[in-house]
């Protein structure tokens, strides 16, 4: 099952997301591989690893190899990942070269969605619906939306929802659902925040998670210490809130959890 999550916006957490959930799914034995596809490899760095030339999918776009082969271990059980580095700027105009260029990474992955060695897929977008945005929404069975916690955000969000309805009838991913809304930055201290929140519960209400992620200083610098806020500070109230989001995901796509 692959989850895409994305933002045309940068700041929104949308990387934090895609990285605890992933560490969270992982936790419980599903076996997830988080794939960075954001040349600023936020995501990668987070996680620990080093930003290593030839790491990333660039090269399986020009017959380097396969997907598969790009995988690395994180360090963590039951979580892999294909990292990023700074080669997929260019990725957006390749793209633009290929014939069927909304398909190129689905195809590319497409061993990988039917092989048995994961459970979940996590693909981390960078903050654009660029064409590589779009390749992963089109090789996705669900688009995941973090959306933070502010009024501008509700513009952005029917946008990547147009954006989903478009692919969908274009038949270029028919079988594309939105997944979920994972609100972030939740600043208990605002009405704002609270008054975002019931906005979208109200024209949402059975895609939006009830887990709300906080704006927390600790989960701004665990990525600072190549550490999961799990791994950084596992009390706060940030890993809580990313373990009750993987537990809904989990329920929400029957994702077993491992023995």
């Amino acid at each position: 099952m692959v989850f895409t999550i994305a933002n045309q916006k940068g700041g929104v957490g949308k990387t934090t997301t895609a990285v605890h959930l992933a560490a969270a799914l992982a936790a419980k034995r599903v076996r997830t591989l988080l794939i960075d596809l954001d040349p600023q490899a936020n995501a990668t760095s987070g996680l620990g690893l080093p930003k290593t030339e030839g790491a990333s999918l660039f090269g399986v776009f020009h017959g380097e190899g396969g997907a598969a082969e790009k995988i690395v271990e994180t360090g963590r059980p039951h979580l892999w990942m294909i990292p990023a580095e700074v080669d997929l700027a260019a990725l957006e105009t390749e793209l633009s070269r290929r014939d069927n260029y909304l398909l190129q990474l689905r195809t590319h992955l497409e061993p990988l969605r039917k092989g048995d060695d994961f459970d979940a897929i996590v693909i981390d977008c960078p903050p654009a619906l660029g064409l590589v945005s779009m390749n992963a929404l089109a090789t996705a069975d669900y688009l995941l939306i973090a959306l933070q916690c502010e009024y501008l955000a509700l513009e952005g969000l029917g946008q990547i929802l147009k954006v989903k309805d478009d692919l969908r009838s274009a038949g270029v991913n028919k079988k594309l659902e939105l997944g979920g809304i994972v609100m972030t930055m939740f600043d208990i201290r605002t009405n704002l925040s609270r008054q975002v929140v019931q906005e979208v519960t109200t024209h949402f209400p059975q895609e939006i998670f009830k887990a709300v992620i906080p704006r927390t200083i600790r989960l701004g610098e665990a990525p600072s210490f190549g550490k999961t806020i799990f791994e950084y500070d596992p009390l706060s109230p940030g890993a809580t809130a990313y373990t009750e989001l993987a537990k809904e995901v989990r329920k929400r796509f029957g994702l077993k959890k491992g023995k």
